[in-house]
C-alpha cells in the first residue's frame, strides 16, 4: 500500500455542479490500467476544500468502487479539529484504507499545536496516516523532528514530502531510517526524490498521462534510470503545471486534451480563459506531438 505511484485525482462535477461520478469512476480507472499503487481524493487537486463532508465521503466511495482492492486514501483537510475528527471518523466507516492529513489548512500552528492536531484527528479516524507536509502552500511546516515524535504511534506510516526542497528527502531518512514510508508530492521533483529515497510519488500530473508517469517509476525500480530518465525529461514540461496557483484548472485541461475528460471546477475557480488557458494548452500539445513510444521501454512481465 505505502510505495508506487499514488496520484492525487481530481474530482468531477457536472456542468450543473454537481458530482459526475460516472466520469470520476473512469478517469480513476485509467489510474488503476496504468498500474498504479492507489489513489488520494479529495487533496488540493481533488477540490477537497470545495465538497462538503458528505460530497467527501461520496467522492471516497466511488473511488473504492473504481480502485478495486487497491488503497484510497482520503484527504482530511479541515480548518478545525473538530470538524477534521469528524471527517476522519466517518471516512474510517466508509472504507477509507487510509487518510492524508493537512495539519492546519487556515490557522498556522506552532509546534505542539501541530503535533496536537495530527494526534487527535489520527485517534479520531483510527486508520493508517500519510502525514502532508508542505510549508509552502499551507505554511506548517511538520520536520523531520516532529515527524519523529508523532512516531509513536504507529498509524502514522508515511509522509507526503511538499517542501519543494529536494534535500528533505534525505533529511527526514537520515533522521528517521524507514520508519516511515517517504512519497515526493512536488511532480516536477518526483525523478529526483525517487533517486534520493523516496518510496512512492503522490503526483498530479499523471492522472492526465497516466501510463507515462507509472513507466518512470517502474523503470527506475527496474534499475533502468537513463531510460527513466529519458520519459521524465520529455514529462518536466507537463509536471511544471502542477507546481502553481491554477494546478486545478490547469491539469484539468490536461485531463481533457489528453483523456477526453472535463473541465468542470467548483467556484470561486473558472476554467482557464485568454492567454493562460492558450499558454497551457500549447505546452500540452507540443509534448502530446512528441510523446515518447512506450514500446520502446517495453519491461518483463
Amino acid at each position: 500500500m505505502w510505495n508506487g505511484m499514488m496520484p492525487a485525482v481530481t474530482t468531477k462535477f457536472k456542468e450543473d455542479g454537481s458530482l459526475d461520478a460516472a466520469e470520476m469512476e473512469r478517469c480513476i480507472g485509467l489510474q488503476m490500467d496504468a498500474g498504479n499503487a492507489g489513489v488520494i481524493v479529495c487533496g488540493t487537486l481533488g477540490e477537497g476544500s470545495m465538497l462538503s463532508q458528505d460530497e467527501r465521503i461520496d467522492v471516497l466511495k466511488i473511488a473504492k468502487g473504481a480502485c478495486g482492492d487497491k488503497p484510497v486514501l482520503l484527504t482530511v483537510n479541515e480548518a478545525g479539529t473538530r470538524e477534521a475528527c469528524e471527517l476522519a471518523a466517518r471516512a474510517n466507516k466508509a472504507g477509507a484504507d487510509g487518510l492524508m492529513i493537512v495539519p492546519s489548512p487556515i490557522y498556522h500552528t506552532d509546534r505542539q499545536e501541530t503535533l496536537d492536531n495530527l494526534n487527535t484527528i489520527t485517534q479520531a479516524g483510527d486508520l493508517p496516516v500519510m502525514i502532508y507536509s508542505n510549508r509552502v502552500a499551507y505554511r506548517v511546516d511538520v520536520t523531520p523532528e516532529m515527524m519523529m515524535e508523532l512516531a509513536k504511534d504507529d498509524r502514522f506510516v508515511a509522509i507526503k514530502e511538499s517542501s519543494d526542497d529536494i534535500r528533505r528527502t534525505t533529511e527526514i531518512i537520515n533522521a528517521c531510517g524507514d520508519r516511515y514510508k517517504v512519497f515526493t508530492g512536488v511532480d516536477n521533483l518526483g525523478l529526483e526524490a525517487l533517486a534520493m529515497g523516496a518510496d512512492g510519488w503522490v503526483s498530479g500530473v499523471s492522472i492526465a498521462f497516466p501510463e507515462e508517469n507509472q513507466r518512470i517509476y517502474d523503470l527506475f525500480r527496474a534499475g533502468r534510470m537513463e531510460e527513466a530518465r529519458e520519459i521524465y525529461r520529455w514529462l518536466r514540461p507537463l509536471l511544471d503545471l502542477d507546481v502553481s496557483t491554477a494546478l486545478v484548472q490547469q491539469i484539468k485541461l490536461a485531463e481533457a486534451i489528453a483523456v477526453g475528460s472535463t473541465e468542470h471546477v467548483r467556484a470561486p475557480r473558472k476554467p482557464l480563459v485568454g492567454e493562460h488557458r492558450a499558454w497551457v494548452e500549447k505546452v500540452i500539445r507540443d509534448q502530446i506531438a512528441c510523446r515518447p513510444d512506450l514500446s520502446k521501454y517495453a519491461l518483463a512481465a
